[in-house]
Order: structure tokens, then C-alpha cells, then sequence
């Protein structure tokens, strides 16, 4: 079974962050660039954010142009994509967002000795599917091929991130630099430690170079399916909406 087609979707400061160290969401991006987001979002069958994305920072992960939502359901799909996060711990808010807006499927992974626990915790809000003892993002991408999700944009965060591309499960990372400095050592970063397999004897591809007003997009290709996948997606469409796409 093929698994789903993986693009990583992340904006950072100049410095390497997501985010400051306070709770107040920084907004790494402009509207033209949140369009565009929205836009990958429509054209992905799921949606992705790690655990601590979903406590920190309360997304939606909703389709946001009313033209977009219309066109999926026209060919038969959800207005948005169906949601999916990890966790060992069980702690997350039966009330975020993510589980409470949106009328798809929210789907939970978790180590296969906590699924019990877990499912009484959720009560019911979402799909808790139990892997190995160590949930990898393998088989995340594994069990998502076998429920129909053909293309996964992962959001965030930085350990989601840093799984993906340790694991080499990824096929295509957007990344959108914000012109300025976060400067706090305890910030979230795009990334942690880990062993890359893009390093100084294995360079990623860079496909694309893309001012948006004052950021830019650099594409990455980090597999042997991005050029295939390009060239089937079509290009973003919609006037920019102006509203940050949480």
C-alpha cells in the first residue's frame, strides 16, 4: 500500500523559531502567504499537528475560502481535511478546536498500552487508534494510506517536524521565512536534534524560490515522488483572504 504523499508546511523566523516563549501566538506570515496556506490545506485529504501544537496554540485546521470548501465538496470530499495528532500522554482538550470544529473524522494516535486510557479521556471526541509501544511516524503514514488519506500536510510542531524528517518519511517541505528575529533560547524551533538524512553528503533539492510580499517560500523536494506530485497539483487559485489559517 502506498503511503500518503507527505509535505511538511512550516514558517519561521530568521533565527530558526515558530513562536516566542510566551503563550501569545507570533504570526510568522502575511495574508497572501496564509492563502496559500489555505490552499495546500484544500488540496490535502488530512491535516497533521503534534499534541503540544494542539495545546499551545488551539488550531482549527479548517479550510478557510468558502470558493475552496465548495469545491471539495463538489468532488465528493469534506469541506476540510480530516485531523490527526499523536500523543503518549492523553493530555489534550476534549474542547480545543481541534476536536470541536469541523465535521470530519479527528483521529488520535497513541502507544497501544495507553489506548484505554486514552480513549476514556477523550470521551469520545475523535478516532484513537493504538500503534506500537513507540508510535513512529511510519506508521502513522502506514494506517492513514490504509483509511483512503492519499496527501498529508503536516503543520507543526517542531517535534512533528523533526520525526517526519528523521524517520525520512517526508516528500516535500514548504518552508516560509519571516524577515526578523525571534531571539528567545526557549522559544519552539523547527526543528530539535536529531539524525538527518539531508546533511552536507545528501543536500535536498531546493525546487523553488518564491517572494510572497515580505517572506519567502523555499520548496524542497526530499523524495523521489515530489516531481510526479508537482506535476499533478494544480497551482493556487483564490484571492488572498487576509485571515491567519490556525
Amino acid at each position: 500500500m502506498t503511503r500518503p504523499y507527505v509535505t511538511l508546511s512550516c514558517a519561521m523566523s530568521l533565527d530558526g523559531y515558530l513562536d516566542t516563549e510566551t503563550p501569545r501566538r507570533l504570526a510568522m506570515s502575511n495574508a497572501a502567504d496564509f492563502d496559500r496556506v489555505d490552499q495546500l490545506r484544500a488540496d490535502s485529504d488530512a491535516i497533521m499537528v503534534g499534541a503540544s501544537t494542539v495545546r499551545r496554540d488551539d488550531p482549527r485546521l479548517l479550510v478557510r475560502s468558502e470558493a475552496r470548501r465548495m469545491l471539495r465538496r463538489d468532488a465528493g470530499r469534506a469541506e476540510t481535511p480530516v485531523k490527526v495528532t499523536v500523543t503518549k500522554t492523553g493530555e489534550l482538550p476534549t474542547d480545543a478546536a481541534f476536536f470541536v470544529l469541523g465535521d470530519v473524522e479527528k483521529i488520535v494516535y497513541c502507544p497501544r498500552d495507553e489506548a484505554v486510557r486514552i480513549t476514556r479521556a477523550l470521551g469520545g471526541v475523535a478516532t484513537v487508534v493504538p500503534l506500537a509501544d513507540r508510535v513512529t511516524m511510519a506508521a502513522v503514514a502506514d494506517d492513514l494510506a490504509g483509511r483512503g488519506i492519499h496527501r498529508l500536510m503536516v503543520e507543526g510542531g517542531g517535534r512533528m517536524h523533526t520525526q517526519f524528517l528523521v524517520e525520512d518519511v517526508a516528500d516535500e517541505l514548504q518552508l516560509v521565512i519571516a524577515p526578523f528575529f525571534v531571539g528567545e533560547s526557549q522559544a519552539p524551533r523547527f526543528v530539535g536534534e536529531g539524525r538527518f538524512p539531508w546533511n552536507a553528503s545528501r543536500r535536498a533539492r531546493l525546487t523553488e524560490t518564491r517572494p510572497i510580499g515580505d517572506v519567502v517560500l523555499l520548496r524542497y523536494a526530499l523524495s523521489d515522488r515530489f516531481d510526479t506530485h508537482a506535476a499533478r497539483l494544480a497551482e493556487p487559485q483564490g484571492p488572498p483572504d487576509g485571515e491567519q489559517p490556525v
